[in-house]
């Protein structure tokens, strides 16, 4: 399922002393089965866009295509349920939206709301659980009882309960050590790849969106700037500088080294896998020249 923004824009509290406008004249895609990152500093319209993804938010101005419905400024809030249901949203810290007394009923949730049996939507529940890396005895125990770390995945299968085609994420990792990051950002790959899910990963770590996406998007000051290939807007890293926006940490070490030493690298590596392949190359030819 596409999602399409054409000539959008958004302004808050319209026709108030306080009107204030977000977006401008937005055009982006996001293609079925792709992983695109959305980066952008603070304020330049992220949270805005990813509101728009499940039409939380409609538009001010222009068209989100999101599937086969239209969603146009005139277009009725109260029919646009369904949509939430294909396109899943994981907000930031989303355990702070727990609210059951056990977490199977708390994942069950969504699927109850929409119509599902108590005993089925218990049973996707338990099977959920799995898929986010717990088992089955955390069913009976209460979501506030759990590590910030389990509870963030009992949220996380709450989302995936309604089985959205789509699933947006806004700073997964935020507040988590660096092995949970890995663990839930690799949980969120393999269901990409497993089950053709489309994910939208909106994040200011350069280094998550190097080694999962393969479309980006630069936004600034409401507007999109760039999209395209991760790697050919990385190698723009003059531009991303001035926009306050950085480079995966490979890739600013591989400038580096180009910049003091003059070492050439055969492509701009963005990943650390890819930076040591690259060194190991350029020392074997340094080696092969003195032993030449």
């Amino acid at each position: 399922m596409d999602i399409r923004f054409q000539d959008v824009g958004y302004a808050y509290q319209i026709g108030s002393p306080f009107e204030s406008r977000a977006l401008y004249d937005v055009n982006l895609m996001i293609e079925t089965g792709k992983y695109t990152a959305l980066i952008g500093h603070t304020g330049s319209g992220k949270s805005t866009v990813l509101q728009h993804l499940n039409a939380l938010k409609t538009p001010t101005e222009g068209t989100v295509q999101i599937g086969d419905r239209t969603i146009t400024p005139d277009s009725e809030n109260k029919k646009l349920k369904l949509l939430r249901k294909k396109v899943g949203i994981v907000f930031q810290f989303p355990e702070a939206q727990l609210f059951e007394e056990t977490v199977g009923l708390d994942i069950a949730f969504g699927p109850r709301n929409f119509g599902m049996e108590k005993e089925e939507a218990l049973a996707k529940a338990e099977a959920l659980l799995e898929v986010v890396g717990l088992d089955a005895s955390f069913m009976e125990r209460s979501p506030f009882d759990l590590s910030g770390g389990q509870m963030r995945r009992v949220a996380i299968a709450g989302v995936l309960a309604l089985e959205p085609e789509v699933l947006v994420l806004d700073e997964p990792t935020a507040g988590l050590d660096p092995r949970g990051q890995k663990e839930i950002m690799d949980m969120f790959y393999r269901l990409h790849k497993e089950q053709g899910l489309t994910i939208v990963l909106v994040t200011h770590q350069m280094d998550d969106v190097a080694t999962y996406a393969d479309h980006l998007i630069v936004l600034e000051s409401g507007t999109v700037r760039r999209q395209g290939d991760p790697r050919e807007i990385f190698a723009e890293s003059d531009w991303l500088s001035s926009l306050q926006l950085g480079v995966p940490s490979a890739t600013e070490l591989a400038n580096q080294l180009q910049v003091q030493y003059d070492w050439q690298f055969d492509y701009l590596p963005l990943t650390t896998e890819e930076l040591a392949e690259q060194l190991a190359t350029t020392l074997k030819k340094v080696g092969d020249h003195h032993d030449g």
